[in-house]
């Protein structure tokens, strides 16, 4: 039977920039209806065309556009949700030459209230509509999202302080299906070739991963892309005759391992609070800070707690705690490739911080990493 790829589709700074564009068309030509237009991406330098379901003139100098959102075969919540863009013609004057503004779905910054327009949206929607524009005007666009407010609810947003609506973030207009069970095939595959060339593989989630590791300098033919489908890769690494496996990863994703759990998305299976607050009791920490750790909003906060402790007291609570992680994440993966394949395999792991930083290696993950380094 022949594989079909996943197919990919674009992240919502894609739609939104779409949206505008037909809003600003309505004004230009004083039409009523756009069927489609062309995104430059900027991230990839490729043109994307983009159909646009509504557009119209609201009053004189306002109009709005409307599109859908499609990510492509991907588990994305986003899917067919409404994105609108509201483009008014300013006066001449000072101030930037194009204002965007989040309205009602855009959610914001609980620190500070900013909404939650990241670079790259800001970036793209900026190139895109100042190519229409003459160097003297001025437009507000205000980015709605109908049901950002209530899909919200569904995500993470809030433990990482944006709340009352979604983000539009991420680096690429492509929407990578990652998630999508026909990627795991594809995956398998490039799994497949890159075991006839290396003994010991690296195992990376995402990209910070995949970009770290070449940093470091590890040969980036070695480094295979698991994305969420660690447990199944595992597996086929064991098949394929892989003499070791190094996994190099976020914290907050690889800790799940250290727990049984193989397949790290968080839409089927979370658990991080929980796995460091058993570690940090493990470990002896007293039953207030263990509370305050099992309380905080993200695994990053948490492991800022712990380093705080260590600065304030001159403890060594992350080293302690987060080497047992390492260490059962090490056991953990290897008895899954040996429930499945009868064979021991010996896996490293090294985790990183969301600034990059790694916090710990393994002694096993020490090895591999000088070896291959």
């Amino acid at each position: 039977m022949t594989k079909t790829q996943p197919l990919s589709g674009y992240t919502l700074p894609v739609f939104a920039c779409a949206a505008a564009l037909a809003a600003l068309r309505c004004l230009r030509a004083g039409i009523q209806s756009v069927d489609s237009v062309s995104v430059n991406l900027l991230e990839p330098q490729i043109t994307a065309e983009i159909p646009i379901e509504q557009a119209s003139v609201l009053k004189t100098g306002t109009a709005l556009g409307v599109t859908r959102s499609d990510p492509g075969d991907n588990l994305d919540l986003t899917r067919n949700t409404p994105v609108w863009a509201m483009v008014e013609l300013g006066r001449e004057g000072e101030g930037e030459q194009i204002q965007i503004v989040g309205g009602e779905g855009i959610g914001h910054h609980k620190a500070g209230g900013g909404a939650a327009i990241y670079d790259y949206a800001m970036r793209l929607l900026r190139s895109n509509l100042s190519r229409e524009l003459a160097p003297s005007e001025k437009i507000t666009v205000t980015l709605i999202l109908p049901s950002g407010r209530q899909l919200a609810t569904r995500t993470s947003n809030e433990a990482f302080g944006v709340v009352e609506g979604l983000s539009l973030l991420g680096t690429t207009g492509i929407s990578q299906p990652l998630s999508a069970p026909g990627q795991l095939e594809l995956y398998r595959e490039q799994l497949q070739q890159k075991a006839e060339l290396f003994d010991c593989l690296v195992f990376c989630i995402g990209e910070n991963g995949l970009d770290l590791a070449r940093q470091l300098g590890i040969n980036p033919e070695r480094l295979v892309k698991t994305a969420n489908w660690l447990g199944p890769l595992l597996v086929e690494a064991g098949y394929q005759g892989v003499q070791s496996i190094l996994l190099f990863g976020y914290h907050g994703k690889l800790m799940k391992l250290a727990a049984g759990i193989f397949h790290t998305h968080h839409h089927l299976a979370d658990g991080r609070r929980e796995i460091l607050t058993a570690y940090c009791a493990k470990a002896g920490m007293p039953a207030d800070a263990c509370s305050a750790i099992f309380a905080a909003a993200t695994a990053e906060e948490a492991l800022g707690q712990l380093r705080a402790l260590d600065a304030e007291f001159g403890s060594n609570w992350v080293d302690r705690i987060y080497g047992d992680i390492a260490r059962q994440i090490d056991l953990r993966s290897s008895d899954c490739i040996f429930t499945h394949t009868n064979l021991h395999i010996p896996v490293g792991s090294v985790m990183f911080g969301r600034d990059r930083k790694i916090i710990v290696k393994s002694e096993i993950g020490d090895t591999f990493l000088t070896q291959i380094c």
